[in-house]
């Protein structure tokens, strides 16, 4: 039985501001979308369908999603994320609004285990305030409140039934259970949960923010890590620092690429994850890692970090050497470690200091790099 996700976020709604739609702004230390991506892979739901606006495919560059174009209307969105799944045959699917990103897995569950007895399956919550009818600032009447819930996301189906349901659907629909009831087919409603709401105006993220921040007080797990490395100099035109080509007199002398600051950094994910350091993972005694460039070492921390469920936050790294000079590059370092290690620029740093002319980098003899990563798991 395969439990498949429809991630719709091809919108393109800014009434939250900010200058981007908003499953693009950031909440925390990721963005929404992220958030809501995270929830269903803890859940170890998949596969993973992303809707996207065609001007949006290069923001998800994540391996574990399958990103597919979205339509003029959510539920022709919601269509093409549905004809994706085809070739997968899932048994049941959930559709779920990007914009709702602090969906939790005990409602993820009782969305799934509903369907387990019914083609369709939603979350909800009581309307529990009076109800008024008015017309610009004044009440017209009033509505009875019983019987009437606020609708949630994910709504859950059994897949062939909503594809089917889809495919026959004219118009436009406010949702995927408008779509459902009017194929006929009866969809149940399991308790939703206050803190899922979905974002819209920019007093919403203010709330998500204040929500995400106590459930990260709950169960957030933040680590430190540690790097220290050192490589002498030896014979060479050049070296190489935080995956930058640097002209020099001599070159760094080492097993791969011998980029110092590469492996402090690298060095400092590992010890955060408890995992050891690069010596352990890429033994300098395997001759296919002679000469290896130090960015699949890098690669491979972060990919275990986030394998581990942990998201890197921040990276700092001091190069301590006389020569050669390290400022004029340092930008194109930033740029460079942030690329391989999937997070902004803003969150990496490169500094440099001499040791005085103190020691052996005083004396030339080589380079040494201190680095500290934070990671967070929540």
């Amino acid at each position: 039985m395969t439990n498949a996700v429809i991630i719709v976020a091809a919108g393109r709604g800014q009434r939250a501001g900010g200058g981007l739609p908003k499953q693009w702004r950031p909440l925390g230390a990721k963005r929404v979308i992220d958030h809501t991506l995270d929830a269903f892979r803890r859940a170890g739901l998949g596969p993973i369908i992303v809707v996207l606006h065609p001007d949006d495919f290069d923001l998800i560059q994540d391996s574990d999603v399958i990103c597919v174009p979205g339509g003029s209307t959510r539920d022709a969105s919601v269509r093409n994320g549905l004809e994706a799944l085809l070739p997968h045959h899932p048994t049941k699917v959930l559709i779920h609004d990007a914009a709702r990103p602090l969906v939790d897995g005990p409602l993820i569950d009782r969305v799934l285990a509903a369907l387990d007895h019914a083609d369709g399956a939603a979350p909800a919550l009581a309307v529990t305030d009076a109800l008024w009818h008015g017309q610009q600032d004044r009440v017209t009447g009033t509505q009875d409140r019983e019987g009437l819930f606020r609708a949630q996301t994910p709504q859950g189906f059994r897949f062939d039934a909503i594809l089917a349901a889809h495919r026959r659907h004219t118009g436009t629909a406010a949702d995927d259970v408008a779509v459902a009831r009017a194929a006929g087919i009866d969809v149940t409603i399991v308790p939703g949960a206050e803190d899922n709401l979905k974002i819209t105006t920019a007093d919403d993220f203010g709330r998500a923010n204040d929500k995400l921040t106590q459930k990260l007080g709950q169960n957030m797990d933040i680590r430190t890590g540690n790097g220290f490395d050192v490589h002498r100099f030896g014979e060479g035109d050049h070296v190489i620092l935080c995956g930058v080509k640097i002209p020099h007199s001599r070159g760094l002398q080492g097993h791969s690429d011998a980029d110092v600051g590469m492996h402090t950094i690298t060095d400092a994910i590992y010890g955060g994850l408890a995992r050891g350091d690069i010596g352990q993972h890429f033994p300098p005694s395997d001759p296919q890692w002679k000469g290896a460039a130090s960015e699949i070492f890098l690669a491979h921390a972060c990919n275990l970090a986030r394998e581990m469920g942990f998201t890197i936050t921040h990276a700092d790294v001091t190069l301590i050497c006389e020569f050669p000079k390290v400022g004029p590059h340092a930008p194109a370092m930033r740029t460079e470690m942030a690329r391989i290690m999937g997070i902004d620029v803003d969150r990496m740093s490169v500094k440099a200091t001499t040791s005085e002319r103190l020691g052996f980098t005083g004396r030339g003899e080589g380079i040494a790099a201190l680095a500290t990563v934070t990671l967070v798991k929540s």
